[in-house]
């Protein structure tokens, strides 16, 4: 019998949310024995493509969401821009997990960063940009000014370096509600997925090394032969973060690490995120797996590194070179099953493993 604390295999999962992170969370619990029901507004999605159904509607159609949850045993989402109110609507139906909380925080760039700095968790400089007035006062300057809502992988955002190319900047983003974070001098960019399941667990895996090209994230290195302090630091973050939410499911922390040695967080994403996809191929448990055991209540799984690895995501056309990875024996080919290729749109990731007796270790 399902019980409010442990979802057992047989169960239903809803996943708010149709591309490919749905898709592999899919795939993951599968494997332990769950059916998962996706619910996306597409007709045609690559997460229903492998799942047990798929409950089209919109996400302000209270009707179609109350159909999927009347299907489900608990709910989840595969991105962080499904709207709030959607969220709501579901939990009025089913436990959602990771919830409101996380989404609130996430869909809105000042907002997060309030809240790092409320958990004490430093950030780079910043100011609101939401006047003429905010503008001529500036002085988080150079920076990127960011649109508050709906931006990703480098949308919705500008590099500036005075007052005027900030002025010319907000224009051109419509002058909505924006945010102006001053530029760091970073020798690195790192990421913390942690899990926190129902009884409050958190687990933390490894730190990874990321690389990003004009906004999307291009390659994730494992181990990241970062200085121990450095990682212990991003991993607490990563831990307080998701504590701090009250969150059960996943949660990642997307930070810098300066050239003096400190760490700055940059942005959260409350879902399995791209700089974790190494997890499926060279961790004792993948981040997808993860989640499925967080949100149905079951242990938390090791966080152990199998081999060293190197993610790098197929972007575009990259995915054409399919023939080639599959010839090479380190490699791991992911196909995300989308029909179209075309710039900036992640078609696919390789996951290159190596033994771990061949990888260098992190230095003190």
């Amino acid at each position: 019998m399902v019980t409010d604390k442990i979802l057992p295999p047989g169960s239903t999962i809803g996943i708010l949310g149709g591309g490919q992170l749905g898709r592999m969370t899919a795939q993951a619990a599968a494997r332990l024995g769950y059916r998962c029901i996706v619910f996306a507004p597409e007709e045609h999605s690559v997460a229903a493509d492998v799942a047990a159904g798929h409950v089209r509607g919109a996400y302000d159609d209270t009707a179609a969401l109350a159909r999927f949850a009347a299907q489900v045993d608990v709910i989840t989402y595969e991105f962080e821009n499904v709207p709030e109110a959607a969220v709501a609507e579901c939990l009025r139906h089913r436990p959602v997990r990771p919830g409101v909380k996380p989404i609130h925080v996430a869909q809105h760039r000042l907002r997060e960063k309030e809240f790092f700095r409320s958990l004490g968790i430093g950030t780079a400089d910043y100011q609101p940009i939401r006047s003429a007035a905010d503008v001529a006062a500036a002085t988080a300057l150079p920076g990127i000014l960011k649109t508050c809502t709906e931006g990703y992988d480098g949308k919705g955002q500008a590099r500036v370096a005075t007052r005027d190319e900030l002025a010319a900047a907000w224009e051109k983003l419509g002058r909505r509600e924006c945010i102006l974070e001053a530029l760091v001098d970073f020798q690195g960019e790192v990421s913390a997925i942690v899990a926190r399941g129902l009884d409050g667990t958190a687990r933390c895996f490894p730190i990874g090394l990321n690389h990003h090209s004009d906004g999307i994230l291009r390659t994730t290195n494992v181990p990241s032969n970062l200085p121990t302090r450095t990682l212990a630091t991003a991993e607490r973050f990563g831990v307080e973060l998701a504590q701090g939410l009250d969150l059960v499911g996943l949660v990642a922390l997307e930070m810098f690490v300066t050239r003096d040695g400190r760490v700055l967080a940059n942005e959260m994403a409350p879902r399995p995120h791209n700089s974790g996809h190494w997890t499926i191929d060279a961790c004792a448990t993948s981040q997808f797996e993860q989640l499925v055991r967080a949100i149905c209540g079951l242990p938390l799984g090791s966080v152990d590194v199998l081999a060293a690895s190197r993610m790098e995501n197929l972007i575009g056309d990259e995915a054409a070179d399919w023939q080639r990875y599959l010839e090479d024996p380190t490699a791991r080919l992911h196909l995300y099953g989308k029909g179209t290729a075309r710039p900036g749109r992640k078609m696919g990731h390789v996951t290159f493993v190596t033994p771990l007796w061949a990888a260098p270790t992190s230095t003190t």
